[in-house]
């Protein structure tokens, strides 16, 4: 049985400065392989460094929408970045209008940047959206985001929202966030989502499952993450495991771990 952590970001502080261990637990809970996610390129140095040290870990490249007032990606960089052998994803990328307010039209223009991007290039995309569902959905389709095709990351939206994505084939991907009681809605995507276009992540180091809920998150718990979605859909762990990491392998175009 292994496990793939889909979203992580073993660049930030707390994980970088203890990669060996991380590492170690990986291995100790399973853990084949994750994806550290860019999440501007600022610090996409630091994503490309790892990578380059460790087989098992792989990068995107892609700027977030919480960021304001920085470098802008625009195609012709993205693509540049992507071409490096290690580089499986454009992301995270997408539409955020729980943290910013106000004339958010950059943050569009850069959704749909990064949606050429995967187009141009032919990696998926991962996308990030809170409280923007609508233009987030809107957006994929005018700019045919179903040609590149991604992963809706740490997924916390409606049945609806979710089966508009899946139209689009898309995959749906849950976080530590499923372990948490009172997050219903998610547990019941999770019921209903195909076997098939489901991935599991940690987005570490935030959103630590149960039973580490309010400490640091690893790549490590994303086996609790498995565990909740067998639970609530009546199979196995290690089949959770088994399918979400062949999803992973055919979504990211990896013939190997």
């Amino acid at each position: 049985m292994s496990f793939v952590d889909s979203h992580c970001h073993l660049n930030f502080p707390d994980l970088a400065g203890n990669i060996a261990e991380v590492l170690a637990q990986m291995r100790h809970n399973e853990v084949a392989a994750a994806l550290c996610v860019s999440v501007n390129l600022a610090n996409f140095p630091q994503v490309l460094a790892l990578v380059e040290q460790h087989p098992n870990i792989y990068a995107s490249v892609g700027v977030h929408p919480d960021y304001e007032g920085i470098e802008e990606p625009d195609v012709a960089r993205l693509v540049e970045l992507a071409q490096h052998p290690k580089v499986i994803a454009i992301g995270e990328t997408g539409l955020d209008y729980f943290r910013l307010k106000g004339d958010l039209e950059w943050q569009r223009m850069r959704f749909r940047n990064h949606i050429r991007t995967a187009r141009e290039c032919g990696r998926p995309l991962i996308i990030h959206t809170r409280e923007a569902a609508a233009d987030t959905l809107r957006i994929m389709a005018e700019e045919n985001a179903a040609k590149a095709g991604g992963v809706m990351h740490c997924f916390t939206e409606t049945w609806e929202v979710a089966e508009a994505a899946l139209a689009m084939g898309f995959y749906i991907s849950f976080s530590g966030i499923i372990t948490f009681k009172n997050a219903k809605q998610i547990k019941e995507v999770a019921q209903r989502t195909p076997l098939e276009r489901i991935l599991i992540e940690t987005d570490a180091p935030y959103l630590a499952p149960v039973p580490h809920r309010g400490k640091l998150n690893q790549p490590a718990y994303v086996k609790h993450v498995a565990e909740e979605i067998a639970m609530l859909r009546g199979i196995s762990t290690e089949e959770v495991g088994r399918r979400t990491t062949e999803n992973f392998m055919r979504l990211f175009k990896l013939k190997t771990l």
